[in-house]
């Protein structure tokens, strides 16, 4: 029996045990060490050679990756660990740190009760840092803190014991802060970390050693021994003393929750059926007797065993052969096999019980997202991503024979990134991937020359950009092409409170379900007796039935929706997706006869009345801006500023430390991705690093609209001109 197998063989006999288990992710700004301390964690499961923990970089398995040093994509593994005679699981996920990444650490968060949050304490709390505890306390992970590279403080910056500590003090300070704005209210104050009670360890991944209080109660060091070690550069008397897996395995079991504990609460916040029933019971109490109950996190494609859906185990057991439910599919799926990862290796096991990460191989077409279950339950709250898709490229295969190739590689891509799109050009027939960034981007076309072995041609960065307007415009009317049939719809912008719903999760695309969404839409600024006529969401958009009594209506329903969809999903301004907007239809008559009221009849009236009212309306763009910080050298101070102001830049802050200057800066992405890298490091004679965060989309200035709109429309086939209204109303 190989080695990993053997490790296999030990998880799956402790994993009945739910008190030993913790699922835990490890999440970092990019380049803060995440990786490398969980090579560590690795090694100390016997996983690989203990001498090459730091440099192996194991969870970096893919190609990309190891040539990047940087983790494009999560990656599971489940190790044992003993202490005190007990044996534990840690499922562990290492996450990516780059913005472009994001959407990774997103759906990893749904899996996990914990994290361990790694900060360097020289670079302090960056974008990332920020943007990734936020979205482990949206899921309900409770955080525990490992401040890496501290020898940094000593060896770049030459702090004393006093200042060292002060810095510390500083940076623990500011992630409490962090934890009392975006924890879950009732553990605002619970989660905080802490040096003295030890949810807070300091050392080196890279130099493999760490310390909290309690190692250094157990092994007679003090802080001022760590300081002279460090000082002296006998890191390895540190390394002897206190291993980084001995401190951070520890600090894991005693400070974060088993799934039993943390499914008390996490199952009620994330989803909203009934809490006393069987099934609601079964989650509360990670039941692994009960029926089966597991949402879909990752999909993953494997060449020998196709798409395997990642899943974390709620209730009952994931096996072999299991019959599911899942959400929003009619018939019921069979489990073919069951794996567990071991970073990229997948291993079959019989069975994987409740409170546990599984792969199930098998189901037909996957998705992130997805609910599956024995009995039919309401399905779990979907997962959403902070950040949008705002750089999009054409992509077409050098060799047409590879179109189909091409196509099916994009779809799997898909399912493995949600955040990823896929659309095709309908004028030129190019594939249109639209992603968080460049490097984003980038790494897909990699991933399509070197793994699916299809050669590309690739446009020029295009920047997405959304339709939306600002006031109301009521009592439009649409008829169809035969004039027997008529609509008038009132339109508005989507309340804040529900367009914010809808980016939080609370709200998905489709028909609302049931009380809880009325509800949402109540809170969110709608009054009730719209709240109850919302028949669609579609992206933020919501169509509304405010009729009385209109016969046919029903009937005539869904084409309706597919009216409405067709309209906002290429907006009349620049054939752009729409976004915001509510269309209320307030009165219609429709033909009594069937014939008179099919597809090609109703979808082009009530499409023609949204487009013509939206051009009534005065439709307006928005475009996506990024948050950058950025480091530069003081003497750079004032060019940099002009070069930022002269791509549209708003600055909200400049804070100096030594000779060192941080720049917080708001741009538009259409001034980022032509030439911004280049031109910033030459500025700054390439010293500059700058890091990016999406900021969510805001209105193009007036003067610029009507050129950018004429440039979009040349380069979709559209005259440069936009429509009248009168071109859809008569």
């Amino acid at each position: 029996m190989g080695r990993k197998e053997y490790i296999v063989e030990e998880v799956t006999k402790i994993m009945t045990n739910i008190e030993n288990i913790r699922n835990i992710g490890i999440i970092a700004h990019v380049h803060h060490g995440k990786t490398t301390l969980t090579d560590s964690l690795l090694a100390k499961a016997g996983m690989i050679p203990r001498s090459s923990a730091g440099d192996l970089l194991y969870t970096n398995y893919e190609a990309v990756e190891k040539d990047r040093r940087m983790t494009v994509k999560s990656a599971y593994i489940s190790l044992g660990y003993s202490q005190k005679g007990k044996d534990y699981i840690i499922n562990l996920i290492d996450t990516p740190g780059h913005v472009d990444f994001g959407g990774d650490v997103t759906r990893a968060m749904r899996a996990v009760d914990g994290v361990v949050l790694v900060v360097d304490p020289v670079e302090g709390i960056m974008p990332q840092t920020e943007t990734v505890l936020r979205q482990a306390m949206k899921e309900m992970a409770k955080p525990v803190l490992f401040v890496n590279k501290v020898d940094r403080l000593l060896n770049e910056l030459r702090l004393t014991p006093e200042q060292t500590q002060q810095r510390l003090a500083e940076l623990i300070n500011n992630i409490n802060k962090l934890i009392e704005d975006y924890a879950p209210e009732q553990f605002a104050q619970k989660w905080k970390v802490s040096v003295e009670n030890g949810s807070v360890c300091f050392g080196s991944a890279m130099k493999r050693w760490a310390v909290s209080i309690d190692i250094m109660k157990e092994k007679k060091v003090s802080f001022k021994d760590v300081f002279a070690y460090t000082a002296a550069g006998n890191e390895a008397k540190l390394e002897e003393i206190a291993p980084v897996e001995e401190t951070i395995l520890p600090m894991i079991v005693k400070h974060l929750p088993s799934p039993k504990e943390a499914q008390q609460y996490r199952v009620p916040h994330m989803w909203h059926g009934e809490l006393t029933t069987g099934d609601g019971k079964a989650m509360m109490e990670t039941d692994a007797s009960a029926k089966t109950n597991m949402v879909v996190f990752k999909v993953l494609y494997d060449p020998h065993s196709g798409e395997v859906a990642v899943c974390r185990v709620f209730s009952g057991v994931a096996k072999k052969g299991l019959e599911i439910n899942v959400s929003g599919r009619q018939a019921k799926q069979r489990v073919q096999q069951v794996g567990l990862y071991m970073g990229p290796d997948k291993v079959i096991v019989d069975q994987i019980p409740a409170g546990n990460i599984a792969g199930l191989i098998g189901l037909k077409d996957p998705m992130v997202g997805d609910t599956l279950s024995e009995n039919e339950i309401e399905p779990f709250e979907q997962i959403t991503h902070y950040s949008k898709p705002v750089v999009t490229k054409a992509i077409e295969p050098k060799d047409p024979k590879d179109t189909t190739k091409l196509i099916e590689a994009l779809r799997l891509m898909q399912k493995e990134d949600p955040t990823i799109t896929v659309e095709i050009n309908q004028e030129t027939g190019e594939h249109l991937l639209s992603g968080m960034g460049e490097l984003h981007l980038e790494i897909k076309e990699t991933k399509l020359k070197d793994d699916f072995k299809i050669p590309i041609i690739t446009s020029e960065p295009i920047v997405v950009y959304t339709e939306t307007i600002e006031t109301q415009t009521k009592d439009i009317v649409g008829k169809s092409p035969n004039k027997h049939s008529r609509f008038t719809i009132n339109i508005e912008p989507v309340p804040e409170g529900i367009q914010k719903a809808i980016d939080e999760g609370h709200l998905s695309d489709g028909k609302p379900k049931g009380q809880f969404a009325i509800e949402t839409f109540i809170k969110g600024g709608l009054d009730r007796q719209t709240a109850k006529g919302v028949v669609q969401i579609y992206g933020k958009n919501l169509l509304v039935d405010a009729t009385h009594g209109v016969q046919y209506l029903n009937e005539v329903m869904e084409l309706l929706i597919e009216g409405f969809k067709e309209a906002l999903k290429d907006g009349p301004l620049a054939r752009e997706k729409c976004s915001g907007i509510m269309v209320s239809i307030t009165d219609a008559t429709i033909h009594e006869d069937p014939v008179h009221r099919g597809p090609a009849q109703i979808i082009p009236a009530i499409r023609n009345a949204i487009y013509g009212a939206l051009l009534i309306n005065g439709i307006v763009l928005l475009e996506p801006k990024q948050n950058f910080m950025i480091n530069i050298p003081q003497d750079t101070l004032s060019n940099v500023i002009s070069f930022l102001q002269n791509r549209r830049g708003q600055i909200t802050n400049v804070n100096q430390d030594r000779e060192q200057v941080s720049i917080t800066a708001k741009l538009p992405v259409s001034e980022v991705i032509k030439g911004f890298s280049n031109e910033l490091r030459s500025l700054t004679q390439g010293r500059a690093i700058w890091y990016p965060e999406f900021a969510g989309y805001e209105k193009m200035p007036k003067e610029l609209q009507a050129k950018i709109v004429r440039e979009i429309r040349t380069r979709k086939g559209q005259p440069p001109e936009p429509p009248k209204p009168e071109q859809f109303l008569d």
